[in-house]
């Protein structure tokens, strides 16, 4: 995983809540990484931000949770050609829905996964505390956020 801020702490706990042994952390201050092994033991194994590459031929799965590679900030500069053909890169990023980082593991033609899932599952529960109704996600609402992020384009039309 890539990240240690909020969402970075629930991949951590939703991947120890499914039994994963070994969860490494590269985040850009190592002191997040170590704080997340502090929160949720000795499962959870930091690594500094330059060595992000070489911890990938060992990763099932690689989740970016910075905002590398968001419209208007840097891109991700992560080698997905060190990772196994077996892998999977989720990008937690929605705007562009398509990252570099994405574009680069489907060029591989390894499987992804966007952020856009993610936002629309954390966004029931606001929603019904807002208005009182529970939302269903369904691929009719994934059709109008992606039409609405302007995904063709790359563009986040519908964001202010």
């Amino acid at each position: 995983m890539l990240g240690a801020g909020g969402a970075g702490r629930a991949v951590v706990y939703a991947l120890l809540e499914r039994g994963i042994d070994r969860i490494v952390v590269a985040n850009r201050t190592v002191r997040r990484g170590e704080g997340l092994r502090e929160r949720f033991g000795a499962r959870v194994h930091p690594v500094p931000w330059d060595e992000r590459n070489a911890v990938l031929a060992d990763a099932a799965l690689l989740v970016n949770t910075t905002t590398l590679g968001m419209a208007g900030q840097p891109d991700l500069d992560v080698e997905v050609g060190h990772l196994p053909s077996h892998a999977i890169v989720a990008d937690l990023v929605y705007v562009p829905l398509v990252t570099p980082l994405m574009l680069a593991a489907k060029s591989r033609e390894l499987r992804v996964a966007d952020g856009l899932g993610m936002l629309m599952h954390q966004a029931v529960r606001g929603f019904l505390l807002w208005f009182g109704k529970k939302p269903e996600v369904t691929a009719e609402l994934r059709a109008l956020l992606e039409a609405d992020l302007g995904t063709s384009t790359g563009q986040g039309a519908g964001i202010t």
